[in-house]
């Protein structure tokens, strides 16, 4: 539907249309763009082709180097960016300008991705209720899985904005002190039980709230959502089980999390909402909404060793095994009158599903390292947690009624590298 090529399979579709920040060459300069097939449709080369106030402190906010003033218009302007867009695009518009300006249509195999954001601010939740449970299971016993605060608010954490890379990045085995026999005192070196998460998170936009103002309400937090990307919350687990009491993961987070650059719009995701998680009891009034805003998002996460010349899939979910939906992680976190600001990242938390091959990260496929984890690409190998060299791959796509796919995300990988040396 797209006079630009999409090939059979692609994530990047006529129907998708998500937005990046890429440069070119050894120029530097860092533009937004749109993807479009294996092409990168440069929106600061056609900003004048956009007859809606897409201003921002005066400027053009497709001249900026970032989504941030992009994000920062209201979702009305994001709408109806996108109508430009499609107008722009269709196969059957011959007289698009866009025919006219090969420079603004750039090859996406030329281009390095970058963050599609300048992240201010980073909230991790904890909201799918088969990942929850099966922790608790692990360390308290399936009689206290749950803690008594879960079914009753979005439990989540504030993480390092710092360390958020985009995908390709490799990312360091980090140090730290663990306590590997609880008879003996703790001790320092690399982490030995590192792990991924597979996770979908979503970026802020629109005018920032007021602090101590007004909270942002369930029913209409959906204006306040520009669009998602997927995310690998990279998680070093015994580092985590010695010093997360009493106050949470901290040197067991901090050194690196992965996201995919391309932001998937939520108007694209519209024809594939569902049901939202049956929640019971019901939630305290203020985190009530009755659309639906769940997504039949399949995900997948694989591991490629290093040196092998295949990945293997460890991992199927879906996005809609989360309990919580993101309007209500929204309307929780500014409940309290947080200021909420375009390019914050919102996290789900890990995404795990009801089947073992579900489960969204090594802790429980390999549930707590009491069993391995075969390896399906010929090499033999098996996991219970992540080696050094080992690339870890993440993908999300969406299908349509005909089970093909109708738009991806892309991927978001990482490889590990070994821990300093001290």
């Amino acid at each position: 539907m797209s006079w630009i090529a999409v090939p059979e399979g692609c994530d990047f579709t006529y129907a998708n249309l998500p937005y990046g920040v890429f440069s070119v060459g050894d120029e530097g300069r860092r533009r937004i763009g749109v993807a479009v097939g294996e092409s990168i449709v440069d929106l600061g080369a056609i900003k004048h082709l956009f007859s809606g106030p897409l201003m921002k402190d005066n400027q053009n906010v497709f001249g900026e180097p970032t989504l941030n003033a992009f994000m920062g218009l209201t979702h009305r302007h994001w709408a109806e960016t996108r109508e430009t867009l499609k107008k722009l695009l269709a196969a059957d518009n011959a007289g698009s300008p866009l025919r006219t300006m090969p420079e603004a249509v750039v090859k996406m195999s030329s281009a390095k991705m970058h963050l599609p954001a300048s992240i201010g601010d980073y909230t991790d939740f904890y909201s799918s209720v088969d990942h929850a449970t099966n922790v608790g299971t692990m360390f308290r016993g399936k009689d206290n899985a749950l803690m008594p605060n879960w079914k009753h608010l979005p439990v989540g954490y504030h993480g390092r904005a710092s360390s958020v890379v985009v995908s390709g990045t490799p990312v360091r085995r980090p140090n730290g002190q663990t306590r590997p026999d609880d008879t003996a005192p703790p001790v320092f070196g690399p982490c030995r039980l590192l792990d991924f998460e597979l996770e979908a998170a979503f970026f802020i936009g629109g005018p920032e709230n007021e602090l101590g103002g007004a909270p942002i309400p369930a029913a209409s937090a959906h204006e306040r959502i520009f669009g998602m990307v997927l995310m690998n919350d990279w998680s070093a687990r015994d580092i985590q089980k010695w010093e997360y009491v009493p106050l949470g993961p901290f040197g067991a987070k901090n050194f690196g999390t992965s996201i995919s650059p391309w932001v998937v719009s939520m108007e694209a995701l519209g024809p594939f909402t569902v049901d939202n998680y049956s929640q019971d009891p019901s939630p305290l009034p203020y985190l009530r909404h009755q659309d639906r805003y769940n997504f039949d998002i399949e995900l997948e996460v694989a591991i490629q060793p290093d040196g092998a010349e295949a990945s293997s899939v460890v991992c199927k979910s879906n996005f809609r095994h989360l309990y919580w939906t993101m309007k209500q992680q929204l309307a929780h976190h500014s409940i309290t009158g947080c200021n909420m600001r375009p390019g914050d990242l919102l996290a789900s938390g890990t995404i795990s599903g009801p089947e073992e091959q579900s489960f969204g990260s090594m802790l429980e496929l390999s549930w707590r390292g009491s069993r391995s984890v075969p390896l399906k690409n010929n090499s033999g190998e098996e996991r219970k947690f992540l080696k050094d060299g080992d690339k870890v791959i993440i993908r999300g796509f969406c299908k349509g009624s005909d089970g093909k796919k109708a738009l991806g995300f892309g991927r978001v990988d990482g490889k590990i590298l070994p821990a300093n040396k001290f």
